[in-house]
């Protein structure tokens, strides 16, 4: 993971969250107050985003020292203590809900992706994540579904080429879409086309490409285009899919599925802050 990215996300957010000040926090703590707090797991799941709780709190006082009692990407019980912030009572306070914001939406997304991908135990087929993501918070969120087992799709426009309906309407056609991405391109990046017929992906097998993503297919439709694929390139389905048709879906034989709403509908895992000792000067 690129940390200076992350350090500029937490930067942002503590900005955002602390402005001109902490008004509360300054009224009532002394400077050169210390305290430890433990971090409560409220329900279970999947815990991910410790280092970058670490970095928020180093943020406001470097000398804070955060100690994990759990494995990133462990799965943890109801009330189970994930982690021990020890230093500055103010930074503590300052920095708690940006903390829990990011740590609580990481969990959220490692915990369900780890969920699909045990409903697919037994199958090659990979679960992943699109750029459906909060803008800005785009590598911890696909870092989260790593944590979880699951796979990242391409992080960003520059690191792949998809051909969807919009841009083959702009080509004119899907084989002229093909020789105009191919001849920009070059033969190092990868082509992937969307397809939501079998006379797409026939057309598409035609073409040099590398992918065709499946969407919004039917489970029979889907088993028929994978047939016809028959392995000359890599599948991936998408569209519609949830957990209850997870592994119907990956049984077809396509050897991923991408589910958006694995970052853009996530729902964050609840965990908590608790200080565990009285104020003391230092």
């Amino acid at each position: 993971m690129n940390w200076i990215q992350v350090k500029r996300i937490i930067r942002e957010a503590l900005n955002e969250d602390i402005g001109a000040g902490d008004l509360t926090t300054d009224a009532l703590v002394p400077e050169g107050h210390r305290s430890s707090a433990l971090f409560l797991a409220k329900q279970p799941g999947v815990i991910a985003g410790l280092p970058v709780i670490r970095l928020v709190f180093q943020e406001l006082d470097p000398a804070s020292e955060l100690t994990c009692l759990v494995q990133e990407g462990e799965e943890v019980e109801k009330g189970t203590a994930i982690a021990r912030i020890t230093g500055s009572t103010r930074a503590i306070l300052t920095g708690e809900r940006v903390a829990l914001n990011l740590i609580q939406r990481m969990s959220g997304i490692a915990t369900i992706t780890r969920q699909l991908v045990k409903k697919l135990e037994g199958l090659h087929c990979r679960v992943l994540d699109t750029r459906k993501t909060t803008p800005g918070l785009r590598i911890l969120e696909k870092y989260a579904v790593r944590v979880g087992g699951g796979t990242n799709h391409r992080f960003g426009l520059s690191h792949g080429v998809m051909l969807k309906d919009n841009h083959i309407a702009m080509a004119g056609s899907l084989s002229r879409a093909v020789e105009l991405v191919r001849k920009h391109v070059g033969h190092m990046v990868q082509i992937e086309v969307e397809a939501d017929t079998l006379e797409q992906v026939k057309e598409a097998l035609t073409l040099d490409i590398d992918a065709i993503l499946l969407d919004n297919m039917d489970v029979e439709t889907l088993k028929q285009a994978v047939q016809l694929i028959n392995g000359k390139v890599w599948t991936e389905a998408s569209g519609g899919i949830t957990p209850e048709t997870v592994r119907e879906i990956a049984e077809t034989g396509v050897d991923a599925v991408s589910l958006g709403w694995l970052t853009h509908s996530v729902k964050a895992l609840d965990i908590g802050l608790d200080f565990e000792t009285e104020m003391r000067d230092t």
